[in-house]
């Protein structure tokens, strides 16, 4: 009889776990199904992503797939470190298909050009377009505001170590052709960027068809090579923080970055001119989830977000939410820099300044494919110095006169053993 009465205790505790975990279900978190993967593609070091305390934007916009969507997402955030690697990536065909990418302007140009973009009409199907600053709307790269909303705009100047750097030197792009930092100097591991230094520096339009200015530029980078550290895009943070370069030129964004690690740091905007950029977020033709690719950017573009994200990456935001906000204003001058919205946003209200500063445009195949020619004679050519070849010239003049003294006193032997023969 005992056992009979545990046995109807336990299946009654098992019908009320049964029950319960029933009424949990209907109650507790809904069964959102598999998860829908998002693939985002950026630039290294551009997004808040919870270091530092900082907010994780990616993890916030799962979370408001599953509250707000009721949908089961996962970002898959991926990198890369410059606007042709990106172009490659892409129109590879690679799979997975990227749903979101963030392209500088010229380049989401060009593939608007060639019809690698996803019509998303911001202005009706991104509610938090609104709030994207009226300077930063229509611009050349997509006047009709079809395929692009702006993620962040900046300007490119020169980073320098201040205890390394003369302050007598600095102002121009001609530091980066300073013999007297020879080794210590970085140039852009990037074709665009790279003949832009000394096209400003040339005073010529970085959206030059002319051949003669474009070839006058190689010469002027094949002159820097000589005194060059290296070429790099991401490695130059680490060559800044920690001292083992003390030149190169970069966009003010990044500047801060480094800045944070070493503050013997500093940046100027050079006297010649440079170049200012918008990057964008868009969605390629072939995303395997547009609507949830617009509903991310949308999500970019709120206040809370948007805000995140610049204190984060220290970049100039379109968005007037995040301008217009004073936590932001306090928190970038008294926690990252003291001139930071100067250097950020100053530039641009500089009448006199702003007539020397440049877009890249997306440039025309032939000219694409002299630039990239060019690039590649440049890379091709040797990094020995001329004093090297005059050595090498030396030891060459010196072997050969080696030989010909050896033969000489070879054939001075062989007479004299002929004659001595003869007699």
């Amino acid at each position: 009889m005992k056992k009979i009465i545990l046995l109807a205790l336990v299946l009654l505790m098992i019908c009320a776990l049964l029950l319960s975990s029933c009424g949990s279900s209907e109650e507790g978190e809904e069964d959102l199904g598999d998860a829908i993967t998002l693939y985002v593609y950026n630039w290294g070091e551009y997004i808040s992503d919870g270091y530092d305390d900082s907010l994780d934007v990616n993890a916030e916009f799962e979370k408001y797939c599953r509250e707000v969507l009721h949908k089961n997402v996962r970002v898959n955030y991926s990198t890369y470190s410059s606007n042709e690697d990106l172009y490659a990536k892409v129109s590879s065909g690679v799979t997975p298909t990227y749903d979101v990418i963030i392209p500088s302007d010229y380049m989401a140009a060009r593939m608007i050009a060639e019809d690698m973009l996803e019509p998303i009409n911001p202005k009706e199907n991104i509610e938090n377009y609104q709030f994207i600053d009226e300077n930063f709307r229509g611009m050349y790269y997509d006047p009709d505001e079809m395929y692009t909303v702006p993620y962040t705009f900046g300007t490119v100047g020169v980073i320098y170590n201040t205890t390394i750097v003369d302050e007598d030197d600095i102002g121009s792009w001609d530091l980066l052709w300073n013999e007297k930092y020879s080794g210590n100097i970085i140039q852009f591991n990037n074709p665009r960027d790279a003949f832009g230094t000394a096209q400003y520096f040339l005073k010529y339009s970085v959206n030059s068809e002319n051949e003669d200015e474009w070839r006058e530029a190689l010469d002027l980078l094949i002159e820097q090579k000589p005194i060059l550290q290296c070429y790099a895009m991401d490695e130059v943070f680490n060559k800044m923080k920690g001292s083992s370069a003390a030149i190169a030129p970069y966009y003010a964004g990044d500047y801060f970055t480094m800045y944070d690690d070493n503050e013997d740091l500093a940046f100027y905007h050079p006297e010649e001119g440079t170049n200012v950029f918008v990057d964008v977020m868009c969605v390629p033709k072939n995303a395997g989830h547009k609507d949830l690719a617009i509903e991310y950017i949308n999500f970019m573009q709120s206040e809370e977000i948007a805000v995140a994200n610049a204190e984060y990456i220290c970049y100039a935001s379109p968005n007037t939410l995040v301008r217009e906000s004073e936590d932001y204003i306090e928190y970038m001058t008294e926690e990252i820099h003291e001139d930071a919205i100067d250097i950020l946003y100053g530039v641009l209200d500089d009448e006199e300044y702003v007539d020397k500063m440049q877009y890249f445009h997306d440039l025309p195949t032939e000219t694409l494919s002299l630039m990239n020619d060019l690039w590649e004679e440049l890379k091709l050519k040797s990094n020995i110095s001329t004093s090297i070849y005059v050595i090498c010239i030396v030891i060459v003049v010196l072997i050969v006169a080696l030989f010909v003294i050896r033969f000489i006193i070879k054939k001075r032997r062989q007479k004299f053993f002929d004659l001595y023969k003869m007699n």
